[in-house]
C-alpha cells in the first residue's frame, strides 16, 4: 500500500442559484479578473449575462478571453496570459467545460513565468505563484474543477500533453447541475465516456486501499446508471447532479493519491486529438474497450471480472477469463449501444497512417509504467484494433 498526502484545497459550492456570491468569492483576491470561455454558448444560455450582473455588483473588472478550442491551444493560453497581464489582473474566473477550464488554469499557472509558457509542459516545471482559480463548470466529464491538472495542444508539434503542478488546483468551484441541462446528447455521452475513463484507469492501479477501490467501483456504477437517464431526459436534476459530482471525484486526489502505475488510455488517446482534433471522450470509449482486450490474461482477468460485477452485474461465479471477457462486452454496449458512441476510429474517418507516429507519442508519455507496459507495437496494434 503506497503512502501519500491527500489536500484537496477545492471549496466546492454546489447546487443552483448561487451564482450571486461569485463576486463576493472573487473579491476576496482582488478586483480585476480574466474571464475565460469557449465558442460562446455561454451567451446562448443566458450564462453569460448572469456572470457579468454578478461580477459587476462585486465590483468587480473583467477583461476577457473568448474562444477557447475543444483541445485548448498553446496559443490560446499565450494570447490569455497576454490580457491577463495588460490589464493586471488578480485571478482567473474560467466558464464551460473541461477545455476552457483547463486553458483558464494554465494560464493562471503561467501568468508570472518569465518563459514560454510550453516550457513548463516540456520540462515539467511547477510553479507556487499561480494566480487563484475560480471554475464554474458547464459539462460533468473532465473533473478539471477539482483537480490540479490541465492538458494541453500544440497542433505545430502535433503533441498534446498533461501539466500538473499543485498552485492549479482551483480555489472555489461552482457546480450547478442546472447549467448541464443544455449539453447535447452527443456531448453528454462523450463526458461520461471520459468519467468513466477517469475512474477506470486508476481502478487498474491497484494499491491494496479497498476503501478507494469501492470509491471508484460506486463513480463508475453512477455513471452508468444515470449517463442513458440523462439523454433520454437532459432536464432530469438527479441525473445531471450525479453525473456532475461523480465527474469531480473520478479524478481528484482522493482517489488518485493511491495510484501506482501510470494511465494508458489516456496516452493513447491524446495522440488520435492530437493527430485529428476529436473530441476526447469519444477517443476513450473508442480506445477502452480495446485497452482491456488487449491487457487480457490470465493474471489480470479477476481484476476485470470484479469491476464487470461491481459496476456492469456480471455474474461473480463465472471464471475470471471469462468473467473478463463478459465485463468488456457490457462496457462495449453501454458506449456503443446504450450511450450511442461511434465504435471505430473507421466510423470517424481515421485511418492507420500515422499510427506508427501515434505510438511513439503515446510510448513517450507513459506506456511504458502502465498496468500493463506497452511497447510502441502494443501500441499500433491497439491502434489497428480500434479500427
Amino acid at each position: 500500500m503506497n503512502t501519500f498526502t491527500y489536500d484537496i484545497p477545492t471549496r466546492v459550492i454546489f447546487g443552483p442559484d448561487q451564482l450571486s456570491r461569485l463576486g463576493e468569492e472573487l473579491g476576496n483576491f482582488g478586483n480585476k479578473v480574466l474571464l475565460v470561455y469557449g465558442g460562446g454558448s455561454i451567451k446562448k444560455t443566458g450564462l453569460y449575462d448572469r456572470i457579468l450582473e454578478a461580477l459587476h455588483s462585486g465590483g468587480i473588472e473583467v477583461t476577457e478571453l473568448s474562444g477557447v478550442e475543444p483541445n485548448p491551444r498553446i496559443a490560446t493560453v499565450r494570447e490569455g496570459i497576454r490580457r491577463g497581464r495588460e490589464a493586471g489582473v488578480n485571478a482567473v474566473l474560467a466558464v464551460g467545460g473541461g477545455s476552457s477550464l483547463d486553458c483558464g488554469k494554465f494560464i493562471a499557472a503561467a501568468m508570472n513565468y518569465p518563459g514560454d509558457p510550453w516550457e513548463l509542459i516540456a520540462g515539467r516545471i511547477a510553479v507556487d505563484n499561480c494566480l487563484p482559480i475560480v471554475t464554474i463548470t458547464t459539462m460533468a466529464a473532465t473533473g478539471s474543477e477539482m483537480d490540479p491538472w490541465v492538458v494541453i495542444s500544440d497542433p505545430e508539434k502535433k503533441a498534446k500533453q498533461g501539466y500538473t503542478t499543485y498552485g492549479m488546483y482551483p480555489t472555489v468551484s461552482f457546480l450547478d447541475p442546472t447549467l448541464t441541462y443544455s449539453v447535447g446528447k452527443y456531448q453528454t455521452a462523450c463526458g461520461c465516456a471520459d468519467i468513466f475513463s477517469h475512474a477506470c484507469e486508476t481502478y487498474f492501479s491497484p494499491s491494496g486501499m479497498e476503501m478507494t477501490d469501492r470509491l471508484l467501483e460506486g463513480v463508475m456504477n453512477t455513471v452508468v446508471r444515470f449517463a442513458p437517464v440523462a439523454l433520454r431526459e437532459p432536464d432530469n436534476y438527479e441525473a445531471r447532479a450525479n453525473i456532475l459530482w461523480s465527474a469531480s471525484w473520478a479524478i481528484n486526489g482522493m482517489v488518485r493519491n493511491t495510484q501506482r502505475c501510470n494511465w494508458s488510455c489516456h496516452p493513447l488517446e491524446h495522440q488520435l486529438s492530437a493527430w485529428y482534433d476529436i473530441t476526447h471522450g469519444l477517443g476513450l470509449a473508442i480506445v477502452t474497450p480495446r485497452w482491456m482486450e488487449a491487457i487480457l490474461s490470465p493474471e489480470t482477468a479477476p481484476r476485470l471480472h470484479r469491476l464487470g460485477t461491481a459496476v456492469f452485474g456480471v455474474d461473480a461465479d463465472l471464471e475470471p477469463l471469462e468473467g473478463a471477457k463478459a465485463t468488456i462486452a457490457a462496457l462495449k454496449h453501454w458506449l456503443f449501444d446504450e450511450l450511442g458512441l461511434a465504435s471505430t476510429l473507421h466510423e470517424i474517418g481515421i485511418g492507420d497512417e500515422h499510427f506508427a507516429d501515434m505510438a511513439r507519442g503515446a510510448v513517450a508519455n507513459g506506456l511504458p509504467r502502465g498496468y500493463v507496459p506497452m511497447d510502441e507495437a502494443a501500441a499500433v496494434a491497439l491502434y489497428q484494433a480500434c479500427l
